[in-house]
């Protein structure tokens, strides 16, 4: 392994980036005369050490952060079957409009998140979104019609926008690329969580209908909302910033994780980066975003159709509405547990698109057994149908995620890459709350089939992404760097004939 010093090499030719990674000049020299002290009697990193303490100081919080997130989001689902279309005598189109807006302000709202993560202080923004999301979800509990209901839902837009992309961003300037995948999946993982948690949560809370004159799906956004209010205070003194500043690893250990995320690049970045739109155009006008935005919608559409109508599709299966609850637990504990299994593989591996057209074949012949199996008096084979369908979808979603993190060069340009994908992309959300309509219960082909194309296309896609990358990568290869300075590399990020995207 490594020593210190020969680390320090790698760093001190990037010290002088003072901004990247949220470290300042001082500080760069700070370290660098660390380096200077202890060239003679350089100790060994342990890098497994360190990436356990960064796992344990980072990824917890996160991973509780969005389960709450998702909880929020998705636990309209476990009220519906649980009277809030009676009570406040909505049509289940006035349901699906109350889906959509919210995709509508969140999917806006996620650039412009992200942009100011990238300035700000992930330990303020980060929590503060989410005490926002605490404080709306709080409020649904006492809407008393469909307007105040849809009203609620578009501010919860608003305030979730930045959770899922800048910590998908955030992530990245922690781990290299080999590495990202493990720690979005099991970010990610808390989503899959969140929905067997969502249906305990549920079965319990609606006991609680009538206390306080309240009706028990009112209790289910009234609980969860303090729940994260109150988690979301306590991050305040729980997120780490940046490597740099991390207080929880020596100076040696900071050092060394800003000089392997430096060394990953080989030069591929640009020095002292500051935001430019020409970043936003390099993102808007790259070919890699468009080909990842289809494969997105291939599983964010059925994840978001899962997650606002499992509940009901289980419920018109025969079930009762606990049952139903209850029937959630065991798609999404078995979802996050292999979510982290292929993470893990994916990273050993150091690639993505086998493990992605693995998990979109799932997803494909999960729906096309549901589309097969409804209305033939068969809701065993339906529910398994189900079962393999979401076993696809969670753990898809990190792989095309990390997939484009790992193939976009440049913080700025990485940070406004990631965000166009999962803030346009999740207007998929939009369209799926629509895909499940009230009149074509019990077997709902409508929404199976769309979820089944959608996921085709995103099969389709991945394939011809791979198939780009390998040519680039192997024209790359052909012609080399001669005859362009360092700068002029650093310049072009991972256009950079010294770029090789991953497979």
């Amino acid at each position: 392994m490594p020593t210190l010093q020969q680390r320090g090499k790698v760093f001190e030719a990037n010290s002088h980036d003072d901004k990247d990674l949220g470290f300042s000049h001082s500080e760069a020299m700070i370290e660098h005369a660390t380096f200077q002290s202890n060239a003679e009697t350089p100790p060994l990193i342990d890098e497994a050490k360190v990436l356990r303490k960064m796992d344990l100081h980072l990824i917890p919080i996160l991973s509780l952060l969005y389960l709450l997130c998702f909880l929020d989001r998705g636990n309209i689902g476990n009220a519906k079957i649980e009277g809030l279309l009676d009570d406040l005598h909505m049509t289940g189109a006035q349901y699906n409009m109350c889906l959509t807006v919210f995709f509508i302000t969140y999917s806006t709202f996620e650039l412009p998140s992200n942009l100011v993560l990238k300035r700000l202080r992930p330990s303020i923004w980060l929590p503060t979104i989410m005490i926002g999301v605490g404080v709306v979800m709080t409020l649904m509990g006492i809407v008393r019609n469909y307007h105040g209901l849809l009203i609620a839902r578009i501010f919860l837009g608003v305030a979730e926008a930045g959770l899922y992309p800048g910590v998908a961003f955030y992530i990245t300037m922690w781990y290299c690329r080999h590495e990202a995948q493990l720690r979005q999946a099991m970010f990610f993982s808390a989503a899959s969580v969140a929905g067997a948690f969502s249906g305990l949560l549920a079965f319990g809370i609606a006991k609680m209908d009538g206390v306080a004159g309240l009706e028990g799906w009112r209790w289910i956004f009234i609980l969860e909302g303090i729940l994260t209010v109150c988690v979301s205070i306590a991050a305040f003194f729980v997120i780490s910033d940046y490597p740099a500043t991390a207080s929880f690893l020596t100076e040696e250990e900071r050092a060394w994780v800003i000089a392997r995320l430096r060394a990953q690049y080989a030069g591929n970045v640009e020095v002292s980066e500051r935001f430019q739109w020409r970043y936003l155009w390099q993102a808007l006008s790259d070919f890699q975003i468009y080909l990842s935005l289809i494969v997105w919608y291939g599983i964010v559409c059925p994840l978001y159709g899962v997650s606002f109508f499992l509940p009901s599709i289980i419920k018109d299966l025969g079930y009762s509405s606990s049952n139903a609850q209850l029937l959630t637990v065991p798609i999404y504990v078995t979802a996050a547990a292999v979510a982290v299994v292929s993470a893990w593989l994916s990273d050993r591996a150091k690639q993505r698109s086998p493990f992605l057209l693995f998990h979109l074949s799932c997803i494909v012949i999960g729906f096309t057994i549901v589309i097969a199996s409804a209305g033939k008096g068969v809701p065993g084979v339906v529910y398994a149908g189900i079962f393999l369908a979401v076993s696809g979808i969670y753990p898809a979603l990190p792989g095309i995620v990390t997939w484009l993190s790992n193939n976009l060069a440049g913080e700025y340009k990485r940070a406004t890459g990631m965000a166009l994908q999962i803030g346009i992309g999740n207007f998929a959300g939009a369209m799926a709350s629509n895909f499940y309509r009230t009149q074509d219960a019990p077997s709902y082909y409508l929404g199976h089939s769309l979820e089944l194309g959608l996921a085709v296309a995103g099969l389709v896609a991945t394939i011809c992404l791979r198939f780009v990358y390998q040519r680039i990568n192997k024209s790359r290869s052909a012609k080399g760097t001669e005859g362009l300075v360092a700068e002029e590399i650093a310049r072009m990020g991972d256009k950079s004939p010294a770029f090789r995207y991953i497979l």
